[in-house]
C-alpha cells in the first residue's frame, strides 16, 4: 500500500524496472555531496550488514564495492530513504577522494555559458 510505503517504518525499497534504486552520498562532516551510483537488493543488503557501500555498476554489471582498487572506502554513518523509497542518502566517512579521477567528490565541475569549470 502507497501509505505504508510513504508514512510506515518498514523498510521497501521501489527498484526500477533494472531491480536499482538511485543512491547519492554525502560527507558526513561536511555536507560536501559527494557521488551518485546505483543500488541493487544486494547491495543495499551489504551495505546495511558491513557499514561499508556497496553499488551495482551498469557499465559493469556487477556488485563493487566502494574503495575495493583504491582504498577510499566509504563508511556509513546513517543512511535515510526518500518518502516514496525510490531514493537512498548515504551520509558517510570519506577514506580518501570519492571520485575515481582523484577528485574529492564526483561533482567537481559546474555548468557556465554551457561549458563545464572546475570549482
Amino acid at each position: 500500500m502507497v501509505e505504508d510505503r510513504e508514512q510506515g517504518t518498514a523498510l521497501d525499497p521501489k527498484y526500477d524496472a533494472n531491480g536499482l534504486i538511485t543512491a547519492v552520498a554525502s560527507h558526513a562532516g561536511t555536507g560536501e555531496l559527494l557521488m551518485l551510483a546505483h543500488m541493487n537488493a544486494e547491495a543495499l543488503a551489504k551495505t546495511m550488514a558491513t557499514g561499508e557501500a556497496w553499488f551495482f555498476s551498469r557499465s559493469r554489471n556487477r556488485l563493487w564495492k566502494k574503495g575495493e582498487s583504491s582504498g577510499h572506502v566509504l563508511t556509513v554513518r546513517e543512511m535515510r530513504i526518500d518518502c516514496d523509497q525510490d531514493a537512498l542518502w548515504l551520509i558517510v566517512d570519506p577514506a580518501g577522494p570519492a571520485c575515481h579521477t582523484g577528485e574529492p567528490s564526483c561533482f567537481y565541475r559546474r555548468l557556465e555559458g554551457g561549458r563545464l569549470a572546475r570549482t
